[in-house]
């Protein structure tokens, strides 16, 4: 296994299975092409022997340089619970800390109950919302009207 960082090229092969990798939830159309052309530098590819095994979109915040935000992280369902997705976060940590980042964000709809778990095992807190749904913070309206998102932060 390699990592390796994005390039606009890797756009429609991360396209044609993130919708089947996410369970069938249509997730394409919150990742455009722009991701892969701007942000590059710290979005990465993992494979083996050609095969993409996962991947991660992320990027340094242009307002808050010491910041930076995870906007999606997709791991091969036949390679799971395998350590890749950690070893993405672990690489992307270490490119952006050499950055002067010191805080890594990230959110995922209340639905992803196993995104959540996921990412409190990982070493991701959950942010204070205004709301909270099953015992979990959430920020409401987030991402539209009648959004419930959950915020996280991790500090590298």
């Amino acid at each position: 296994m390699f990592i390796r960082n994005a390039v606009e090229s890797d756009y429609i092969k991360v396209i044609s299975v993130i919708n089947d990798w996410w369970g069938g939830r249509q997730m394409a159309d919150m990742l455009p092409r722009l991701f892969f052309k701007h942000f590059g530098e710290t979005s990465f590819i993992m494979e083996e022997n050609g095969e993409m095994l996962a991947f991660l979109v992320g990027f340094i915040s242009p307002a808050h340089p010491n910041e930076a935000y995870i906007h999606f992280l997709g791991v091969n369902p036949n390679y799971r619970k395998q350590g890749i997705g950690r070893k993405l976060y672990q690489h992307f940590d270490s490119q952006v800390k050499q950055k002067g980042v010191g805080t890594v964000h990230l959110v995922t709809s209340i639905v992803n109950k196993t995104s959540i778990a996921y990412h409190t095992k990982v070493g991701f807190s959950i942010d204070k919302g205004d709301c909270e749904v099953d015992g979990i913070q959430v920020h409401t309206d987030y991402d539209g009207i009648g959004s419930k998102m959950v915020f996280f932060t991790k500090k590298i």
